[in-house]
C-alpha cells in the first residue's frame, strides 16, 4: 500500500509559488502559540542554482499543510517581516508572523480606562485595529473600576490585563481573542475537541514535574477606601510557609482577587509539562486543544493536559508535530485520575 505523503501549498501576495518552491524546501516550520506571541512561519529554500527572487518584507504568505491522503488544513496568512540569503550553497530564509498582528498594535500609547468592563475595552481596541472580538462571556462582564495604559502598547496592555484574569490574548484570521485559559475554542469560535494520543503515535517525549512552583496559595494587595494600610486576601491555602506573594498593588479586593486566583491556575498548570512530538504530523491540532495519552506511565495517562504551543514541521520528505502540553491539576493529587481518565482502549 502507498504512504500517504506530506501536502503544502504556499502564496505570495495571492500569487501560488508551491511547484516553484517545492523542488528547493528545505523545510517549512509553524509555531502556533497560545499567549501573547504572534504565530511564526519559516521557510527554507535552496538558492543554489540562484533562480529564486528575495521577497519584500510585508509581503502575505498564506499556507496550508497536511496529507495527501486527507487534505490540507489552512493555517492563515503571515505577513514576511524577516529575509536572510547566506551561502554557499545559498540558502534563503524567510520568517513571516501572524498577518492580522498588525504593527500598530506594538506601538505605545496613553490611555486611562474608567469603569469599563473587559468586554467594552477588547471591542475598542479591536476596532481601532479592524480587528474582530472574540471575548467570552464571563471575562466580558467584569468590571474594571480604573486602569492605566501608560506609555504601554495595546498589546502589551491587553496581555496584562489577560494574565491578572488568566485568559487567552491573542490575534489570530483578524480576531483579537480573549478567553479563559482551557477554554477549547479556537479563535474563529470553533470547539476544539478533545484528543487522544497514544504513544505508538509519537517517537519522543519528556514528561517533567518540578516542586519549585508548587505553592499552596497565593496573596495579593489591594488598597482601601480611607485607610493608609493595604489589605490582602489568599487563594487558596493558608500555610504562610507555602504562599506566594504578588508584588503589585491592586486598587479593589476583587481585582486582587482575581489577580491571585490567576497566578494560583499558572503555578498548578505549570507543575508539570509534557512535550510530545507525533512522528505524522496533525495539521488538525491547535494550541488550548484538550489531550489525553496513552500508554505512557500512569500518572501521565492519568492526566489531563492542555496544548500551550504546535510546532509544525516539514523536512526531509516527512512531517512532524510536536506538542507542548500543560496540566490542569496538581500531579501530587489523586483527585484528578478518576475524573479526566478515558477509557484505555
Amino acid at each position: 500500500m502507498k504512504q500517504p505523503a506530506p501536502e503544502y501549498h504556499i502564496t505570495l501576495d495571492g500569487r501560488d509559488l508551491t511547484t516553484k518552491i517545492a523542488p528547493e524546501l528545505v523545510s517549512l516550520s509553524l509555531s502556533e502559540s497560545r499567549g501573547d506571541e504572534a504565530d511564526t512561519l519559516d521557510i527554507v529554500v535552496n538558492d543554489s542554482e540562484g533562480k529564486l527572487a528575495i521577497p519584500e518584507r510585508g509581503a502575505v504568505l498564506r499556507v496550508s499543510f497536511g496529507w495527501s491522503d486527507t487534505g490540507v488544513v489552512d493555517k492563515g496568512a503571515f505577513t514576511i517581516d524577516e529575509v536572510e540569503h547566506s551561502g554557499a550553497p545559498d540558502i534563503l530564509t524567510i520568517r513571516a508572523r501572524s498577518a492580522s498582528m498588525t504593527k500598530e498594535m506594538g506601538e505605545r500609547r496613553e490611555a486611562s480606562w474608567h469603569g469599563e468592563t473587559i468586554g467594552s475595552i477588547v471591542r475598542k481596541i479591536a476596532g481601532r485595529h479592524s480587528l474582530k472580538p472574540a471575548v467570552a462571556d464571563a471575562l466580558a462582564k467584569i468590571l474594571i473600576p480604573h486602569i492605566d495604559q501608560t506609555h504601554e502598547s495595546d498589546m502589551s496592555f491587553l496581555t496584562r490585563l489577560s494574565k491578572r484574569y488568566d485568559a487567552v490574548m491573542n490575534v489570530k484570521d483578524s480576531n483579537l481573542l480573549f478567553m479563559p485559559i482551557g477554554h477549547g475554542t479556537s479563535a474563529s469560535g470553533k470547539t476544539l475537541a478533545s484528543v487522544e494520543l497514544t504513544r505508538a503515535s509519537g517517537d519522543h517525549h519528556r514528561y517533567h514535574v518540578a516542586e519549585r512552583e508548587n505553592y499552596a496559595g497565593v496573596r495579593a494587595h489591594y488598597h482601601t477606601t480611607g485607610r493608609a494600610k493595604r489589605k490582602s486576601v489568599v487563594v487558596g491555602g493558608e500555610n504562610n510557609h507555602s504562599i506566594k506573594v504578588l508584588p503589585e498593588t491592586y486598587a479593589t479586593e476583587a481585582e486582587a482577587r482575581a489577580a491571585a486566583t490567576a497566578e494560583l491556575n499558572r503555578t498548578q498548570r505549570s507543575q508539570a509539562t509534557m512535550s510530545y512530538t507525533l512522528a505524522l504530523g496533525r495539521p488538525d491540532l491547535y494550541p488550548e486543544i484538550p489531550v489525553y495519552l496513552n500508554g505512557f506511565k500512569p500518572v501521565i495517562d492519568d492526566q489531563s493536559w492542555l496544548a500551550k504551543r504546535v510546532l509544525h514541521t516539514l523536512a526531509d520528505g516527512g512531517y512532524t508535530t510536536q506538542l507542548d502540553l500543560e496540566m490542569r491539576d496538581d500531579p501530587t493529587s489523586d483527585r484528578h485520575r478518576s475524573h479526566f481518565r478515558k477509557n484505555p482502549k
